[in-house]
């Protein structure tokens, strides 16, 4: 420990500090202090819990026939929900932690772990206000031109950081630039991924995308709008906050609502939904 300064008073300050949405204040403290700190933070501070969908609204994603983690695109879902997956993690923006918070959003971090260093506090305010930990590895490099050894290294090496400072092993992958190859699949599989989350929508938040400008939003099927069960793209890029605002206000005037795309996996798929599902109107 630190000087003097009891674990509790410790705990206390991290607590403070998170919920008043001042993670720079404790992110030394929260990030250098090793997994009991952690653990008693989160003692404390525990995940928002988001709504699981209801039975027979939706048709889980099914384990891939090889036995490796099967790649998913989009939910199959009656409901008109969408689900926000923000990757890499090099701005740090913590009015979009606020934000979170405030409006109880559910979204999901895929995390490039080299990002960790020196802003652990930031993303363990994400952490704690329901952003789960997901893996898209330590320095963001094009999977399918990597060797075997080094997919394995970036897949593995990443997920150990992410346990280490945030107490739960990455079951979810997103590879960047949405490249992976079958070697990807053997390697993520044997760094204890259960499943490779890609998407059928991207929000170019902060940045142009072809053909739709800046800020501008595009469909992988050449569609507009949103489709229930659209799993969407975003990153951590300056201005997030005000970004995220903006995609949200679009989310609700087409009549959807963000979902935990979490609770539409099946635990064996790295989420929080049974491996069987209910049945509509069977007690459980």
């Amino acid at each position: 420990m630190r000087g003097t300064l009891p674990v509790v008073a410790s705990v206390v300050a991290g607590v403070i500090g998170v919920a008043a949405g001042t993670w720079p204040s404790v992110r030394a403290q929260a990030a250098d202090e090793g997994p009991s700190m952690r653990t008693q933070l989160a003692t404390v501070l525990a995940d928002q819990r988001w709504a699981m969908p209801k039975a027979g609204s939706w048709t889980p994603p099914k384990a891939a026939p090889d036995g490796l983690p099967p790649v998913i695109r989009r939910i199959a879902t009656r409901d008109k929900v969408v689900f926000l997956t923000i990757d890499d993690g090099y701005e740090y923006d913590p009015e979009f932690v606020n934000l979170v918070r405030k409006h109880r959003v559910p979204i999901l971090t895929f995390l490039t772990s080299t990002y960790v260093k020196g802003q652990g506090q930031y993303f363990w305010a994400l952490r704690n206000a329901g952003s789960r930990m997901e893996n898209h590895t330590v320095n963001h490099l094009n999977m399918a031109i990597q060797t075997p050894e080094k997919q394995r290294q970036e897949i593995c090496e990443a997920s150990d950081t992410i346990a280490k400072q945030y107490g739960r092993r990455p079951q979810i992958f997103r590879p960047p630039f949405g490249s992976f190859n079958q070697t990807t699949r053997q390697m993520a599989k044997a760094c204890g991924i259960k499943s490779i989350l890609l998407w059928s929508a991207e929000f170019y938040n902060g940045t142009s995308g072809p053909g739709v400008g800046f800020n501008g939003f595009a469909r992988g099927d050449g569609g507009t709008g949103f489709r229930p069960g659209d799993i969407v793209l975003m990153h951590y890029r300056k201005g997030l906050a005000q970004q995220f605002q903006m995609i949200l206000t679009w989310i609700r005037q087409q009549g959807f609502r963000p979902a935990a795309v979490e609770n539409y996996l099946p635990r064996s798929l790295g989420g929080n939904a049974p491996d069987q599902p209910a049945v509509p109107g069977k007690a459980e």
